[in-house]
């Protein structure tokens, strides 16, 4: 009775070993998988220590994964979508104030989904990081060109790398039922980002 014991706690411990082990091999690759080029950033923010880089991405999914994002009224989406092509048609002959207008865009409607306040913008970012990794790498751009640090080309391809997680935001709803999907930010055949790029050229000449 006594040895049957013993030989099922040994069981049990080797058993625990053996899932915490697993455990950490799991979550570094289930990190690296959820954040995609965010989880390169943050090693590189952290000086290439992969753990300090794990512990500060997991802190954000403990924080933020439980996070629901909230569906848009149909007529605050048609308003988003008018308010980003008015963003970028003023992107031509007004870089720096387009790139201002699409950072506190973003701010909104990110609150508007249900994430923190723009107020907080690093808490808001992390938290746009748990839920959209492929898209706040737009966000993060635009809010620094936002704030003059970048010439009109930063300026232009910040704006472009905004519209990713622009787009996530409007048309990654909740039981979306697909009706307007279509409608969602003006499509990409009247985008002027090419006819902006030489214009803008143009206006730096003048």
């Amino acid at each position: 009775m006594f040895t049957a014991v013993i030989i099922t706690v040994a069981v049990v411990v080797v058993a625990a070993a053996l899932f915490a082990g697993l455990g950490r091999g799991g979550g570094e690759r289930g990190l690296k998988r959820r954040f995609g080029p965010e989880y390169d950033r943050a090693v590189t923010r952290h000086d290439g220590d992969t753990k300090a880089a794990e512990r500060e991405l997991g802190e954000r999914v403990k924080r933020h994964g439980s996070l629901e994002e909230q569906p848009l009224p149909h007529e605050a989406r048609e308003q988003y979508v008018a308010q980003w092509a008015g963003i970028q048609k003023q992107f031509v002959d007004s870089p720096q104030k387009a790139v201002t207008e699409a950072d506190a865009l973003l701010a909104r409607l990110a609150k508007d989904r249900g994430f923190p306040d723009g107020e907080q913008f690093e808490e808001q970012a992390a938290a746009i990081s748990v839920h959209h990794a492929d898209h706040v790498e737009g966000y993060l751009r635009v809010h620094t060109v936002a704030r003059g640090q970048g010439d009109t080309e930063e300026m232009r391809e910040a704006m472009v790398e905004a519209r990713g997680l622009f787009d996530a935001l409007i048309t990654e709803q909740p039981a979306d039922s697909g009706r307007h999907r279509q409608q969602s930010p003006d499509d990409h055949r009247h985008t002027p980002w090419t006819r902006s790029r030489h214009h803008t050229k143009g206006s730096d000449t003048r």
